[in-house]
């Protein structure tokens, strides 16, 4: 069979394209390297819905920002996302950051971003009691929020999903070929799909899909991917009242800066520095980034208690190297009429992610696919319920029609065999621990899993029929248990 659209990968830019298409009459299909949704740079960000002000206007970022900020907020609360509407603050500690903050409201403007101020004196500390005293002003966007990044890309998937598109795990792929037809064939050097057109949303792998392939206009050498890791410490959610906004110093050349925010989960998550790495795999957390992020905590709220942290980790975000800085959502040079590259997607990829995904469409449809709506899809998923979020009656009712929901699992953060259960039967269910992690956050809370993954481990074991030698981590190579010797 060829499929009228291939995406590769299956993160935040590959899943909300797969969410987009699903709306018309295509067979679509999403490869991906990872052995779920959201394995990449979508599992390890700061998980902000940006506002918008930072992009330069007249770029794509600065296009697109603040209407996919604007559709992700929409999205979540159409499809049962954690989500927050908490706003964003931009810190100024001298003379020279207020003259940055001034330009980023500026830019704002331009970009369309709505009821921005800059906020000054006793003001400041009002809205944010534990703000440094040092902070002489803050820009502050409204507009801005939190999301839980994984959930997004999983539910949007599951809509996409449930619309009829496929997808497939644990495929590398490692080239692209032309068909005599026309079409493409998508390869991981074993098994090949073919299909009349190709969108490449592989992250920080999307410059190794056709080397040498993403040439932007205005560009004199087609653009590179460097993987640039961000650490990050997670504090216990007791912390989760100190900051009220997301709280951010001024930016750099190399990102937004470190940052205090709340979490969609009532967290506190800090971080990220910007550290290129010559591996785009390379998650490791060193204690000289974490005294980099630590300082970096403290200089916007000096009394934080970075000893409630219960996890630390880091993500690898795909930069461009290209004079434009900006996303490369471009037509191949080697396949101009089957393939494009969405490629160079950093932040603020998240918060852009919807339209994106639209512009990628709109591509598409210039490039010569049809894009007929389909009267029967449905933009819907199946009913998420969280135990911890009931009301009494409510759990007596769940109960009452399935013991397995009054079974507490993670007593961190009071999830359910019955919630478990139903993060395996879903559509793209979890089949390995990370999967049970990133749907229900059973191993989220104090102990990292500490407890409960002994017994996610044999629910899995059981609703899959398998062994549970078998049962991973995240994928093949990190199964839990080790088999005894003969």
């Amino acid at each position: 069979m060829t499929y009228d659209v291939i995406i590769i990968g299956a993160g935040i830019t590959g899943a909300m394209t797969a969410y987009k298409l699903a709306r018309c009459k295509l067979r679509t299909l999403v490869l991906e390297k990872g052995s779920d949704i959201a394995s990449g740079a979508t599992r390890a960000n700061s998980a902000i819905v940006h506002a918008g002000y930072d992009a330069v206007p007249g770029t794509l970022k600065g296009k697109l920002g603040v209407d996919g900020s604007r559709q992700v907020g929409e999205i979540a609360r159409r499809l049962n996302v954690p989500y927050k509407n908490c706003g964003s603050f931009v810190c100024a500690f001298d003379e020279k950051d207020e003259e940055h903050i001034k330009m980023l409201y500026d830019r704002g403007v331009a970009n369309g971003v709505p009821d921005m101020r800059i906020i000054r004196g006793e003001k400041l500390f009002e809205m944010e009691p534990n703000l440094s005293r040092a902070c002489t002003a803050a820009l502050y966007a409204p507009s801005a929020g939190i999301v839980c990044p994984w959930t997004l890309a999983t539910a949007v998937s599951e809509v996409a999903s449930l619309n009829g598109a496929d997808f497939v795990f644990n495929f590398a792929v490692s080239g692209v070929s032309e068909n005599a037809d026309g079409s493409l064939t998508v390869t991981d050097g074993k098994t090949g799909y073919s299909a009349r057109y190709v969108v490449n949303a592989a992250g920080v792998g999307a410059d190794k899909i056709v080397e040498g392939d993403i040439w932007p206009e205005g560009e004199d050498k087609p653009v590179r991917i460097n993987p640039r890791r961000g650490e990050y410490v997670l504090l216990d959610s007791e912390m989760g009242g100190i900051a009220r906004h997301t709280l951010f110093v001024c930016p750099s050349e190399k990102g937004k800066g470190i940052l205090v925010s709340p979490t969609a989960h009532g967290n506190i998550i800090v971080g990220p520095n910007a550290n290129e790495v010559s591996d785009p795999d390379d998650t490791s957390v060193t204690p000289e980034g974490i005294a980099e992020i630590s300082a970096g905590a403290r200089k916007i709220m000096p009394d934080i208690n970075l000893r409630t942290a219960i996890t630390q980790f880091a993500g690898v975000r795909p930069t461009p190297v290209c004079r434009s800085k900006d996303y490369c959502i471009v037509r191949s040079k080697k396949f101009p009429s089957r393939l494009l590259h969405a490629a160079g997607i950093e932040s603020p990829g998240l918060a852009s992610s919807p339209a994106v995904a639209d512009y990628v469409v709109g591509i598409l449809g210039e490039m010569g696919l049809e894009l007929i709506p389909d009267p029967d899809f449905r933009d819907e998923r199946p009913p998420v319920r969280r135990f911890k979020e009931m009301s009494d009656e409510e759990k007596r009712l769940a109960i009452a029609s399935d013991p397995a929901w009054g079974r507490i699992i993670c007593r961190c953060e009071t999830i359910t065999e019955g919630e478990i259960i139903d993060a395996i039967r879903r559509p793209l269910g979890a089949r390995d621990l990370d999967g049970v992690k990133r749907r229900v956050r059973a191993g989220m809370g104090r102990c990292q899993g500490g407890f409960c993954s002994p017994r996610v481990t044999a629910i899995l074991a059981r609703e899959l029929g398998a062994d549970m030698y078998d049962i991973t981590k995240k994928g093949p190579g990190s199964e839990i248990l080790m088999r005894p010797s003969k």
